[in-house]
């Protein structure tokens, strides 16, 4: 794999975690950030949410060894968190995963990573690519919620 795949996911989550930092801030109405339709259940203040519970799970807590406990249902239930609340916890998310990041090691990468992704335990390199595009899936949902319900 060569000494760069880290720098690499790291410029990645970077990236994106910045650019949903800029779409919350584009909602010309902060409640807007938390409509939703028949057809749009998640809203992009949950979608923020879950991006930031998963992040620190997955990163934050495996390799960081923050502590962080995460509540799932609550990345969808909660409604109505301030905008600059939402703001704060994904620069600590950017944060949380870059200083993690710096943790793992070649070695770390090639090893089984211990949770499951689609009933396999895949290895540490393969869940992390997992892990940046499940993030750039959620921040299309986030651009597109916000382009359809910011009215």
């Amino acid at each position: 794999m060569g000494d760069s795949i880290i720098p690499v996911l790291k410029t990645i989550f970077d990236r994106d975690l910045t650019k949903l930092k800029a779409e919350v801030n584009a909602y010309s109405k902060e409640e807007n950030l938390w409509r939703e339709t028949k057809d749009i259940s998640n809203s992009a203040g949950n979608l923020c949410l879950h991006l930031v519970g998963n992040l620190n799970t997955y990163i934050g807590a495996e390799f960081g060894k923050t502590g962080y406990i995460r509540e799932r249902d609550k990345e969808f239930s909660l409604k109505n968190v301030p905008r600059s609340k939402l703001l704060s916890m994904v620069d600590e998310t950017i944060t949380i995963v870059q200083d993690s990041l710096d943790k793992v090691t070649q070695e770390d990468l090639q090893k089984e990573y211990p949770r499951m992704l689609m009933d396999k335990k895949p290895s540490t390199l393969r869940f992390l690519i997992h892990l940046t595009t499940h993030v750039t899936y959620h921040l299309g949902q986030v651009n597109y919620h916000r382009r359809i319900l910011d009215v």
